[in-house]
Formats: C-alpha cells, sequence, structure tokens
C-alpha cells in the first residue's frame, strides 16, 4: 500500500485531547479499509503565519499513513467536512521515518541548548519600582537650599 503524510492545523480553542480524537477518527478511516496509522506526532500549539478563520494559534499533528488511495481521498474528504479543523494537506511518501520530525527535533535543540550566564541586569530607569524601600540619595533628588539654586538671592 502507498504511504502518505498528513498535518492537519486544528482550532486554538480545542484541546490536546480533541486533537487526539480528531487523529483517532481518522484512525477508523484507515483502518476499515485495512491500512493503519505508522505515525503520530502532536507538534502543540503554534502560531499561524496569517489569520485563518479568524484563528491566530492551532494545534498542529502530523499523521504517517499506511493506506488505500480510497482511503486517503476519505480521510481528505472528512478533515474537509470537519469544522475543527482549519486545513490539512496529505502528500505521498516513499517511506515513513520513524525519528522524530524536524519541529519536535528543533524543540528538542532548543530546550537543551544552554543560554549560559548573561551577565546582570544594568540598572535601568524602566524597572518596575516594585520592591524599592530605599531612599533616593542621587544628587538631583536631595532638597538643596535657596542661596545654592540662585546664587543673588532672589534679588535682581
Amino acid at each position: 500500500m502507498p504511504l502518505y503524510e498528513t498535518v492537519l492545523i486544528a482550532r486554538n480553542d480545542l484541546t490536546q485531547a480533541q486533537v487526539e480524537a480528531i487523529a483517532d477518527q481518522v484512525g477508523e478511516i484507515v483502518g476499515a479499509t485495512g491500512g493503519e496509522i505508522r505515525k503520530r506526532e502532536y507538534w502543540g500549539l503554534r502560531g499561524l503565519a496569517y489569520k485563518i478563520k479568524k484563528n491566530r494559534k492551532a494545534h498542529y499533528m502530523l499523521l504517517g499513513l499506511d493506506c488505500s488511495a480510497a482511503a486517503e481521498k476519505e480521510t481528505a474528504r472528512q478533515l474537509g467536512l470537519h469544522e475543527d479543523v482549519l486545513r490539512h494537506m496529505t502528500l505521498r511518501i516513499e517511506t515513513i521515518d520513524d525519528a522524530p520530525s524536524a519541529i519536535l527535533a528543533k524543540r528538542g535543540d532548543d530546550r537543551e541548548r544552554d543560554r549560559g550566564f548573561r551577565g546582570p541586569r544594568p540598572a535601568g530607569r524602566f524597572g518596575s519600582g516594585r520592591g524599592r524601600e530605599r531612599g533616593d540619595d542621587r544628587e538631583e533628588f536631595r532638597a538643596r537650599p535657596r542661596d545654592e539654586l540662585d546664587p543673588n538671592g532672589g534679588e535682581e
């Protein structure tokens, strides 16, 4: 049987369990014709490049299918009718790679990378201001006697 990879994008107000349920429905369709889902990866809630049906984020899922062409067509039809699926794309492939996809591998690299010590934060004037109980000893905030401000003593 031919091999396919399907990526589906589901609405952001769904839970991960509901997205898994959509994948289970695809599995039932494929299983009814003697096929199977060989690979199943949940990529998480990710930002979209542009709004799709008023959504800025969506759940991504990758499915590796081993099924007939008729089952793939039925799967595409059902995903197109499903109101929670924003987009889907299916490609025919030669082999299904058992290793994690590039998306999951990149996420793992980001977590493993040590950001290291970046140095102390500079004291800026745009700090939150919370927790500052110290008195300001800076020169510009000190009260000055009147004769220092006006050397003529206020007379002209």
